[in-house]
């Protein structure tokens, strides 16, 4: 059974929800470690005061008995504790009483850079909350636990996956200056996954290609707004003689400019991602924007926001791969149960002597 990921919640809803199928039976789950992937999301530089106020702590539903997988839909849970200062202005169904709290106003000053206008636009929306609560990145918690499961499956083959910020100190002087000036900025993460083997994804469509997967991954992440494979966009500047990795006897390379990737098939080597991540556009000093009221000029919504989210993304990236590769490895090694699973790699990586 291929691998499949849903989630559903917005930013101050009561939760968010995921629903992990196609997992194989018998997989160990750390729930210490699930929630430490949450944890790392939430730190970072230049972080919300919303921060403090959440935990977040995964909850299991359904699929998982004393710590092992059933093979059986996973249902995974995060809180939003937020929620209870929202619990008017984002109720489910038509709320009671006298508004109280926040959210009990429509929201009509789109932020340039959010969904906000096209959002409303697109889906015939009044109140631009109707939008962006599913766009705001906060719902990235619930798939950081769903890739934290993915990380669990990978492990038992080899592979591991890790994120870290590009420059990261020069990225905390510009938060500094930011923060100063009420403003925000971005900046570039880079995955690394090792222990891949030659043989995950495929050249024969371009839905099967594991560098177009994980370039759709990484781009579904909100602010993220380049991606890159391996020494990508500096590829374009040089000669092939240059460009390309050089095959030694054992069928390994010297170099990996290409990131692990050739043809849209893992070849062995460290796979290697990059994403650029756009500054944040809820702005202390908001931009101009339209009142969708009244239709005269005015200035964006001013909501709490983060300064910076980079090591934020450096966290979700990492995870966004490690579910992009554990879908691939389950298609090539396939498995019901875990030790089939196991197994079948195995046999793979023997028959084609790969170490």
């Amino acid at each position: 059974m291929t691998l499949r990921l849903a989630s559903a919640g917005e930013s101050h809803g009561p939760a968010l929800v995921a629903i992990v199928s196609g997992l194989p039976a018998g997989l160990v789950l750390d729930r210490d470690a699930i929630d430490a992937d949450l944890r790392r999301r939430q730190e970072g530089y230049g972080r919300s005061p919303r921060q403090k106020i959440e935990t977040d702590r995964v909850e299991v539903l359904a699929g998982l008995r004393q710590g092992r997988t059933l093979g059986t839909p996973l249902a995974l849970v995060v809180r939003n504790v937020d929620h209870k200062n929202w619990t008017w202005g984002m109720s489910p169904w038509p709320p009671e009483g006298e508004p109280s709290g926040k959210g009990t106003k429509p929201v009509t000053l789109p932020r340039p850079g959010h969904a906000d206008l096209a959002g409303v636009l697109k889906y015939g929306h009044d109140d631009v909350r109707n939008a962006l609560e599913r766009a705001s990145a906060r719902h990235t918690a619930v798939h950081v636990a769903a890739g934290a499961v993915a990380k669990a499956l990978l492990a038992a083959i080899g592979i591991s996956v890790a994120g870290s910020v590009v420059d990261e100190e020069g990225l905390r002087a510009s938060i500094d200056a930011a923060r100063a000036e009420r403003d925000t900025v971005g900046g570039v993460v880079e995955v690394r996954a090792a222990g891949v083997p030659p043989g995950l994804g495929s050249y024969a469509t371009k839905d099967d290609r594991l560098d177009a997967r994980l370039a759709f991954a990484l781009m579904g992440i909100q602010a993220v707004k380049g991606v890159e494979i391996g020494d990508g966009f500096a590829l374009a500047g040089l000669r092939g003689s240059q460009a390309h990795d050089e095959i030694r006897t054992d069928r390994r390379r010297d170099t990996n400019r290409a990131g692990g990737i050739e043809a849209g098939i893992s070849n062995g080597e460290e796979i290697v991602v990059r994403a650029a991540m756009k500054p944040l556009p809820t702005l202390m000093k908001p931009l101009a924007s339209v009142d969708l009221q009244t239709g005269e000029a005015a200035t964006a919504l001013v909501e709490r926001s983060d300064v910076a989210a980079v090591e934020a993304l450096a966290v979700v990236a990492e995870t966004a791969v490690a579910w992009e590769l554990a879908v691939a490895a389950k298609e090539k090694f396939g498995g019901d149960a875990l030790g089939d699973f196991v197994a079948a790699h195995a046999a793979y990586v023997e028959r084609i002597g790969w170490r």
